[in-house]
């Protein structure tokens, strides 16, 4: 083993988009180098692109899971590359992922998707975890639920979300029987992809938690998922369960062949898999109770522990050990928030914005922020709702969409814009108030993510939260937080509590509240819970039934359109002149 001077760990961060590789020093954390590698085959959530680009269902996303091994082959050497550091003081590696993403897979470990006869199969692609077709599903698997009186409903506030492992198993077996009966192995990406770099299957408490369901030792009975779908009966047993390993753990070893793919050596610890937001809070050093990390990106995730077990309406879930050994660990999250953000700049920007912003050197979102933050808190007279992608926390509803309200003529966009990113504050707000109404009280708001770097936002959301602000020391926390994993699983610190001391960092109070602004935000924020409520709570479900609609109107078959008479056979009249023709 390396001197534990020069000892180095790495750390791989699974995005959306792309996986990025960080090589951290064992001793104090510091971040010796870098590397980043995008997925060939991005998102796919229009079109099957790995397979003649069949068109997709509304709310799917799919992936190809070669490219995340294309993350190891690149990412990782071109890290160590830049680090400058030998392989050989390289003690262990560790991996987070977006949850829940899941992967179809042979008893081998083998992608469905990568067998010949399925390739043409979307079902037998990886999920990714804002695939939100299964929303059905899941409205069943809640009401059934409580039906039954199921007493695990109640770690999940009440609701499971179509993102979770159940909801996407049972549209699989509904919708494609043939791929789900050639399923051996229904595994979290997390656990995939340490299970190619051991050959190794190691089901991680995370996600078994979190998004599987797994509480007190046991997933929900037979009798519950055969009174789903008979043919669902077994699917605990015979695709789901499997070892569980704690967070920070060693499952394996690295083998011969990811060695090969990394440029790492042979048999060093690789660390149970992990996600990505979970992994953050030991980069922040922000594990005690009352420190709710916000990890802020597409979406954002936030997680804190707590010392006991309560039952927070509209939480994603609470799971012993589901951050660190020995404490709960609570989920909750908004599933849009930058991705909010980056389409309307990519949709509803005019020209002028776009020009004046390449003229100056900066983004549309840099010069939109720039206008927006010289507003007076309630200037643009507008109130949105962040539901763009659904809502995650705290009413666990799909189904649901954005909102905007007080438009008027001299609306602009920089008006648009900051209401958007204050509904994202306010999405946050109402986490956190249903936490502290639960007994589970925040005191401290740390955030880590790409969407750190707009200082105008991190004040926004002192305000709105009345909460200090503290920010994430590293750009790469999740990546950081892997690291950290990775140096425990190698046995350079005995836990993650220890290690996350020694290597994590924040900036503690980075933003506190402006209390003029904060009080300003109570105005706004109150108004903003009125539509919450109405709209999300179902006293008007317009926006059920326009996705019902849009759902409709996209899987109906378009009629053909008849051609046009020819002259003779409108007894010698003209015939008429095509919409283009009037136009030229």
């Amino acid at each position: 083993m390396a001197h534990q001077g020069s000892a180095v760990v790495v750390g791989v961060d699974y995005g959306t988009l792309s996986g990025r590789a960080v090589v951290v020093r064992v001793h104090d954390g510091a971040e010796l180098g870098s590397a980043m590698h995008e997925y060939k085959h991005a998102v796919m959530d229009r079109t099957l692109d790995a397979h003649a680009g069949e068109v997709l269902p509304p709310d799917w996303a799919l992936q190809v899971p070669a490219d995340y091994i294309d993350v190891l082959k690149n990412a990782v050497p071109a890290a160590i590359t830049a680090a400058g550091v030998d392989r050989a003081d390289v003690i262990g590696i560790a991996t987070d992922f977006t949850a829940c993403t899941m992967v179809p897979t042979t008893a081998e470990g083998t992608p469905l998707c990568e067998l010949k006869q399925f390739a043409d199969r979307p079902h037998a692609y990886v999920k990714l975890w804002k695939h939100h077709a299964a929303q059905g599903q899941a409205d069943r698997i809640n009401a059934l639920a409580h039906e039954r009186g199921e007493m695990w409903i109640n770690r999940y506030g009440g609701f499971i979300s179509s993102e979770w492992e159940f909801a996407k198993g049972l549209q699989l077996l509904e919708e494609d029987p043939e791929i789900y009966a050639a399923m051996d192995h229904w595994v979290e990406a997390a656990d995939w992809i340490v299970w190619q770099l051991t050959g190794r299957y190691v089901r991680n408490a995370c996600t078994a938690g979190y998004k599987g369901i797994y509480q007190d030792g046991a997933y929900p009975s037979e009798e519950f998922l055969a009174a789903l779908n008979p043919d669902f009966a077994g699917f605990v047993r015979e695709k789901l369960e499997h070892e569980i390993g704690q967070l920070g753990h060693r499952a394996g070893a690295l083998s011969a062949e990811a060695a090969a793919w990394t440029g790492l050596n042979k048999g060093i610890a690789v660390a149970v898999g992990n996600v990505d937001a979970h992994v953050s809070a030991p980069a922040a050093n922000a594990l005690e109770p009352g420190q709710m990390m916000a990890i802020m990106g597409t979406s954002t995730c936030h997680v804190m522990n707590g010392e006991t077990l309560a039952e927070v309406p509209g939480m994603c879930g609470v799971v012993h050990g589901g951050i660190v050994e020995g404490s709960w660990g609570y989920e909750a999250g908004q599933s849009g928030v930058g991705d909010i953000f980056a389409w309307y700049v990519a949709n509803q920007v005019p020209g002028e914005y776009t020009e004046e912003a390449h003229r100056r050197g900066i983004s549309v979102h840099e010069l939109l922020t720039e206008r927006a933050a010289n507003q007076q808190v309630g200037e643009h007279g507008l109130i949105a709702l962040d539901w763009h992608s659904g809502n995650r926390s705290v009413l666990v509803d799909h189904e649901l969409s954005g909102l905007v309200v007080g438009q008027t003529l001299a609306t602009r966009p920089e008006d648009v814009y900051r209401a958007l990113l204050e509904a994202t504050a306010f999405g946050t707000r109402a986490i956190v108030e249903a936490f502290d109404d639960a007994g589970v009280p925040v005191t401290e708001l740390v955030v880590a993510g790409g969407l750190l770097k707009n200082a105008f936002l991190m004040q926004t959301y002192a305000d709105v939260t009345h909460l200090p602000l503290s920010v994430i020391a590293s750009e790469q926390g999740p990546a950081l937080g892997s690291a950290i994993h990775a140096a425990v699983a190698a046995g350079a610190y005995p836990d993650v509590r220890t290690a996350a001391q020694a290597m994590g960092r924040r900036v503690v109070g980075a933003y506190t509240p402006d209390e003029i602004a904060a009080q300003r935000y109570d105005a706004l924020y109150a108004e903003y819970k009125v539509l919450h409520d109405y709209f999300g709570k179902g006293v008007n479900n317009v926006m059920h039934q326009l996705r019902r609609i849009r759902r409709e109107a996209l899987t109906t078959q378009r009629k053909p359109v008849p051609p046009e008479p020819t002259a003779n056979e409108t007894d010698g009249a003209a015939t008429p002149l095509h919409a283009a023709e009037v136009l030229t």
